[in-house]
This record gives C-alpha cells, structure tokens and sequence, in this order.
C-alpha cells in the first residue's frame, strides 16, 4: 500500500536514478513501482511503459525537459478502488487512474515532474479478456490513455472523447496495435 497520496510519491526525488525500477525513455524517466497484482516480470512493464510513453511524447510532439519523470505504479483492484473512492468520490476499480503533478500547457516544455499513472491488474485483465484482446496491447493502452490524461487530455465531453480516442488511436498505431475502440 502506498503510505503516502500518489502526487507525492512523484514529488519524491530518487535518491539514485540508476536504481531498479527507473530508466529514462523518450527523454522522460520511468519510476516503476510493481505493489500488487498479477503482472508480467518488471523488465517487460519497463519495456511496455517505454514504448507506450515513447510513441506518446513522439506523436504529440512534446517538449521534453532534462529530467522529466513519471511514476508507473502497477497494483491490484482493491488498492485502485481505495484510490478511486479517495480520489474521484467513486467506490470501485477501475482500469487507470492519472495523477498529474501540475497544469501542463501544450507548446510547453514538460515539466520535470509529470504524476503517477496507477494500474489496476485485475480489471485490466477481465476488460482483455471480454474484448479478445491481447493483454499487453491492452496495458500500453491504458498506459497512453493515462498518459494523456497527465499532460492534460480528458474525456469529460464528447469533443473531448473524440479527440483523445483519436489521439489513441494514432499512438497505438505507431505501436501496431489495432484501434482499441473499433
């Protein structure tokens, strides 16, 4: 369980940037931090975090700051609900949840600390499952959806919606990865 709220655990400097768990891809550092759940071994959520943000920062074509870091924080259903309920007043899982750690303006550089990016393995799990598909294709999925949400998307309006499944798509098109949505 994480002891502290999740935008501060991204605020917390790594005391060595060599430590495990943490690997700058696409000019951002990837702090990642497997709490709970059933996941793949480290190295490959490493890699899957690297080329979801990676086509990220390249297809939005994003300013990325020296020492620009992210927190990855994989865990299990029952830790997202604690977070959904604290966070967003709703009692239950759900896939991802985001956390930036400030405003990001487009144009701009990014910010040396971007959030946290919280994932839920049992509901990413079942949600691949019922969709037939690939669970990975569904974790860099999220990781983008997450992303986005980070340097300031969201989906609150149905203009919104559109342009962040748009943008998705052709992050996930970069990867090879089929539309999510289609």
């Amino acid at each position: 369980m994480i002891a502290t709220p999740p935008a501060a655990i991204a605020t917390m400097p790594p005391a060595d940037t060599e430590q495990a768990g943490f690997d700058h891809h696409g000019g951002i550092g990837i702090d990642i931090s497997v709490e709970a759940g059933d996941w793949p071994p480290e190295r490959v959520l490493s890699r899957l975090a690297a080329s979801a943000l990676k086509a990220a920062v390249e297809e939005l074509d994003l300013g990325v700051a020296a020492g620009s870091e992210i927190s990855i924080v994989f865990t299990d259903d029952a830790r997202v609900r604690v977070l959904n309920r604290e966070w967003r007043q709703k009692d239950k899982a759900t896939n991802v949840l985001s956390f930036p750690a400030m405003p990001v303006r487009p144009g701009v550089a990014l910010p040396p600390v971007l959030g946290d990016i919280v994932l839920a393995a049992g509901t990413i799990r079942r949600e691949a499952g019922l969709e037939e598909k690939p669970f990975e294709h569904h974790l860099i999925h999220l990781m983008v959806h997450g992303f986005l949400h980070i340097v300031g998307y969201d989906h609150e309006t149905d203009a919104e919606a559109e342009e962040m499944e748009a943008t998705e798509r052709r992050i996930l098109a970069r990867l090879a990865i089929p539309d999510p949505y289609g």
